[in-house]
């Protein structure tokens, strides 16, 4: 076709107007990592750091420290001295129990649309986790209450692009043997992912699995068939294993929940200084944790995992989002290929305001988790102070990055619509697509949605009261919160389980057990 375009586009603007404004859809629910596999070490080197940690747990060993443990490792053959609590580990229980180790987990929801598969390849966003402190331009910082942890939960509730529930902020004002009835009650009526459960002792972590089983309606076989919950298991660097997180392995190992274990080394600090020392001493750690498990119960669902970063060398606090972090994330993702489990990476940041530099650490950080192939990145969106608090602003702000970069999981159509052979014929050299019949079709989806960026030019933002994004992301989870879209939750459900946490309440809670 030749000669100028036809006036028949005046048409077809109006047309457009005239019927039902199309709506774009997507699908964050269900990500896969579509990124090409960062390496920072040769095969030779991996394998060296792997044969060096199964040599750590075999000739010096690591610390115990719960006896019913040390009995389960004494009983596998582990060499175990009960007069300092150390236990030494034999490179063959740690082959047996990664033969055991399902590389494939099933994260089960009451809503089947939220059940979550954990495994290599598959890409899962969490909010910033484990906080004691929240902070929103409006309330300011503060200690966290139960009422910023329901409205966290909210908040996390409405995002797809967050597929799991997290212990985002500590309710101070809950006390510790009641907390874990604050939690169950804000996940299991506010949202419908899947839910987080601290180890904390038997105690807790029996009432936790008896509220999910009963608000679920499933007897013993069926919530053990897989896991409903899970926790976060963090050893104690350097080669050591306190008594609540060997407890919350075999209690979840036990009714086949999921453990994600968590070896927090800080380079320079409580591991050694250099990428691949620190690297060792994780690998040490989180290998041990695995052994435990399995030798508990074979099969019982278990995760990989590591959060290694470094520390300020002037102030000893540690930092997040830097090069040594980096190139940790990728270290753990070659590790983590190597014994073939699914594993649990986090970026963070050190900021104290979710300024320019929280934004490049958490940022920085994320792509280290993205290149190294990360199954679950933790404290993506959110997280401020090194974990000590949590921001309502940033939350969203981190969250226009995760949505960006789900947004490149999509696979980018290439047939012949999307070649759009048709817009290069209508339209003439020198001319443009905004007319073209190609864009009417696809302008108002084809392009992402900013959920808080402004793209319009100076004037007009000023004109509308030069807010910056953080001012911006307050608009916006206020508004999430005031429309309360919460899921729809059986009411007999709900006063079974408020029946249940009053009952229990009254008979004096769960205090948890301190290492």
């Amino acid at each position: 076709m030749t000669g100028a375009p036809t006036p028949i586009r005046k048409g077809r603007r109006k047309r457009a107007l005239e019927v039902a404004t199309p709506v774009r859809t997507v699908d964050y629910r269900t990500l896969r990592n579509p990124f090409p596999r960062m390496k920072i070490f040769s095969d030779d080197e991996v394998h060296a750091i792997h044969h060096d940690a199964l040599n750590v747990l075999e000739t010096l060993g690591l610390k115990v420290l719960l006896p019913e443990a040390r009995a389960i490792f004494a009983k596998a053959g582990c060499k175990v001295d009960e007069s300092d609590e150390m236990v030494w580990i034999g490179r063959e229980a740690v082959e047996e129990a990664l033969k055991t180790a399902p590389a494939s987990v099933t994260l089960r929801s009451g809503n089947p649309e939220r059940t979550v598969l954990y495994e290599p390849g598959a890409l899962i966003f969490m909010a910033g986790a484990g906080a004691p402190h929240a902070t929103d331009l409006e309330r300011g910082r503060r200690p966290g209450s139960n009422r910023d942890f329901r409205e966290f939960t909210r908040l996390i509730q409405h995002f797809d692009v967050l597929p799991i529930l997290g212990p985002a902020i500590e309710p101070q004002d809950v006390p510790s043997h009641l907390r874990h009835y604050a939690f169950m009650d804000a996940q299991l009526t506010l949202s419908d992912k899947i839910p987080f459960t601290y180890a904390r002792g038997t105690p807790q972590v029996e009432e936790v699995f008896e509220m999910l089983a009963d608000f679920h309606g499933l007897s013993q076989t069926q919530f053990e068939a897989d896991p409903w919950t899970y926790t976060i298991i963090n050893t104690n660097s350097p080669r050591q294993i306190d008594i609540p997180m060997a407890q919350g392995l075999i209690d979840f190992a036990r009714a086949k929940q999921m453990s994600i274990v968590t070896p927090f080394t800080l380079m320079g600090a409580m591991a050694p200084i250099t990428v691949a020392g620190a690297l060792t001493l994780s690998h040490t750690e989180a290998l041990a944790a695995i052994v435990l498990t399995q030798l508990v119960r074979p099969g019982a669902p278990v995760s990989y995992g590591t959060f290694t970063s470094n520390v300020d060398m002037k102030s000893g606090a540690p930092i997040f989002g830097t090069p040594e972090h980096m190139r940790a994330s990728v270290g753990a993702g070659q590790l983590a290929d190597l014994v073939g489990l699914p594993w649990r990476s986090a970026t963070g940041s050190a900021a104290n305001l979710g300024d320019a530099q929280a934004a490049n650490e958490t940022q920085f950080g994320l792509w280290g988790n993205l290149l190294a192939g990360a199954t679950v990145i933790m404290h993506a969106a959110g997280w401020l102070e090194g974990g000590l608090t949590v921001s309502y602003e940033k939350l969203i702000t981190d969250l226009e990055v995760i949505q960006s970069v789900a947004e490149l999981c999509v696979p980018t159509p290439a047939d012949t619509a999307a070649r759009a052979v048709d817009a290069l014929t209508e339209v003439q050299p020198g001319g443009h697509f905004f007319g073209a019949a190609h864009t009417m079709q696809r302008y108002q989806t084809e392009f992402y949605a900013p959920l808080v960026h402004d793209f319009s030019n100076y004037g007009t933002w000023a004109d509308r009261g030069g807010e910056d994004a953080t001012q911006r992301a307050t608009a916006v989870w206020k508004r999430i919160l005031s429309e309360d879209a919460r899921p729809r939750v059986d009411p007999d459900k709900v006063d079974a389980l408020m029946a249940y946490i009053a009952r229990k309440t009254q008979a004096g809670g769960a205090p948890p057990v301190s290492s």
